[in-house]
């Protein structure tokens, strides 16, 4: 499944609420993405160049949960100071879950399918390649928007489910508590 066609959309969503996290070492990536985003109408966006300045912004901004928080962060995949995996172990284990449960999205030029596999497995919800177009960049941000993916708790993994697709499962249900049933409960619970 292929993220949103923001064309396909009758009303436009109002951004400016909206806040990122850009966490990348080049300057000039920096810069193009903020400038894509701000295209967009999201107003607070947020870039650093390294995994300690990100963890330090998201532990600012989403301590706790509220109008303030950080609510997607962008993040390249390698950097001299620490690489993705090491910002999605910290963003998927973390205790906080307004932290835990961020979106993030890795974009990286280097997106060969081991690196993507990896970044999957430690918990990226949206892969997006360098060079970065800003209807690319607003594909994967409408995605995260529009269809957020259920959170899986697995051993050795934590994050958004993997699957793309939504067939029906053709067997013996083995779960002790169907998915909407989970569904309902959160719901309750916020």
């Amino acid at each position: 499944m292929e993220p949103s066609d923001p064309n396909s959309r009758t009303d436009p969503y109002d951004l400016s609420f909206f806040k990122v996290l850009i966490v990348e070492d080049s300057q000039f990536i920096r810069s193009i993405i903020a400038s894509a985003l701000k295209a967009m109408g999201i107003n607070q966006v947020f870039a650093v160049h390294n995994i300690a300045e990100a963890k330090q912004k998201l532990l600012q901004y989403n301590a706790a949960k509220s109008s303030h928080n950080i609510d997607v962060v962008i993040t390249d995949w390698l950097m001299p100071e620490g690489d993705g995996s090491e910002l999605l172990s910290w963003i998927r284990s973390h205790k906080i879950d307004v932290i835990q449960f961020l979106p993030v999205i890795v974009c990286s030029a280097y997106t060969s399918e081991d690196l993507v596999n990896k970044a999957r497995n430690y918990g990226a919800t949206e892969i997006l390649v360098k060079p970065v177009s800003a209807q690319k960049l607003a594909n994967r941000i409408l995605y995260v928007i529009d269809k957020p993916r259920p959170f899986i708790q697995a051993p050795g993994f934590f994050g958004p489910d993997r699957r793309r697709k939504n067939e029906k499962y053709i067997g013996e249900e083995r779960r002790k508590t169907s998915a909407s049933d989970i569904e309902e409960d959160h719901e309750q619970l916020e």
